[in-house]
């Protein structure tokens, strides 16, 4: 089938804690959920969904605090986000799911995993920085993202004045987004274009939400523990990697490494949204995922 918007079901689920998620459903197929990436950001999984909608039923969803979903005080806690994640999988009557998550989602769906493999089928990790410390890829990335902001240096120094000022209204935290979101897209021409579609529609980032997640990814990520744990994970696992993405992709080698059933797909000309940048590849590699 042809995936439209209005083929899409959307609906209000409730965490066990009162907080109503948006979440929505289309396609057709066995149940795959997407989580989107941030911390702080919503879903942007439109042109993804549609690529995928013949082979699953995709079901989306904002994670609290974020996009449609209700504004709350959090907790802004790994746990509490895999909860919510389980509210989704309820709500739908999910026996087992495939999970796809991508950037920061890739994290949380795969601390989903680790948490609940029993309801997990299949996981898709895409453009993730794998399970070791930040030291493993932040620094490159910082180092990357300014080289590739700056082939453009009106770009590069607009983002930097809206980045230094104490206070932007929405429409300044908007362009800086798009900005800071272009590049990550491989045709450096219509990479603003692509940018301000992710933009579209717009809703304000959750910076709180984003400051908490990081500062937990930085005291738990990298620990014995977390590569025990992937060790005896019993979950086959496709990792979906972007050649040119910016966060070097030798970060997740510390992920394939502990995984005792994984495959790793590396599309060469694709950076962090694989599925903007090479849809076939990106499609292909999930096909063959679950």
């Amino acid at each position: 089938m042809t995936w439209t918007e209005s083929e899409t079901e959307t609906v209000a689920v409730t965490a066990d804690d009162g907080v109503v998620l948006w979440a929505s459903r289309s396609g057709a197929g066995e149940p795959l959920v997407l989580c989107h990436g941030g911390p702080g950001l919503w879903d942007m999984f439109g042109d993804a969904a549609g690529l995928l909608a013949d082979l699953a039923t995709v079901v989306r969803w904002d994670q609290r605090g974020c996009g449609r979903s209700q504004r709350c005080a959090g907790p802004w806690t790994s746990e509490r986000f895999v909860a919510d994640l389980d509210a989704v999988r309820r709500h739908f009557a999910l026996d087992r799911m495939a999970l796809l998550g991508h950037s920061w989602g890739a994290q949380l769906a795969l601390s989903y995993t680790l948490a609940h493999p029993e309801r997990v089928s299949a996981l898709v990790y895409v453009a993730g920085t794998g399970i070791g410390p930040d030291a493993d890829w932040h620094e490159a990335f910082v180092e990357n993202f300014r080289a590739r902001l700056g082939d453009h240096p009106e770009r590069l120094a607009r983002w930097q004045e809206l980045t230094n000022r104490p206070r932007r209204t929405e429409a300044e935290d908007r362009e800086r987004a798009v900005l800071q979101w272009s590049v990550e897209f491989e045709d450096r021409e219509r990479a603003l274009e692509y940018a301000g579609r992710m933009a579209d529609p717009w809703f304000a980032i959750n910076e709180e939400c984003n400051k908490a997640l990081n500062a937990e990814r930085k005291r738990v990520w990298g620990t014995p523990e977390l590569y025990a744990a992937c060790r005896s994970l019993d979950v086959p696992v496709t990792i979906v990697d972007g050649a040119r993405d910016i966060r070097p992709r030798t970060a997740v080698d510390s992920l394939e490494r502990a995984l005792p059933n994984v495959r790793r797909v590396t599309l060469p000309e694709a950076g962090h949204m694989v599925w903007a940048n090479d849809p076939k590849g990106f499609r292909e590699a999930v096909a063959r995922a679950f």
